[in-house]
C-alpha cells in the first residue's frame, strides 16, 4: 500500500461509522463494472417469481410500514 493510500486510509478509519459505510458503499460500487444491460428486467422477473411463489404457498406478506418500524427499531438498537 503506498503512502498515500495508507494515509487516505487513515482518515477513513477516524470516521463515524455511518461515513464510513458510506465510503465503503462508492469503493466496492466503483470496483464492480459496468452495469449489466438487462440486469434491471432480469431482477424485476425474478422479483415476479417470487411473489407469485409466495402467493401460490398462501403467504399473505407483513405491511411495509410494519416491516419499515421493525427496521429501524433495530438499527436505534431497540
Amino acid at each position: 500500500m503506498t503512502d498515500a493510500a495508507r494515509k487516505i486510509l487513515d482518515e477513513v478509519l477516524a470516521l463515524p461509522e455511518e461515513d464510513r459505510a458510506h465510503i465503503v458503499t462508492e469503493v466496492i460500487a466503483s470496483l464492480d463494472g459496468p452495469p449489466d444491460a438487462d440486469w434491471e428486467a432480469t431482477w424485476l422477473a425474478e422479483l415476479d417469481r417470487r411473489v407469485e411463489d409466495a402467493k401460490r404457498a398462501g403467504e399473505t406478506g407483513t405491511d411495509w410500514s410494519e416491516v419499515r418500524a421493525g427496521l429501524l427499531a433495530e438499527l436505534r438498537g431497540g
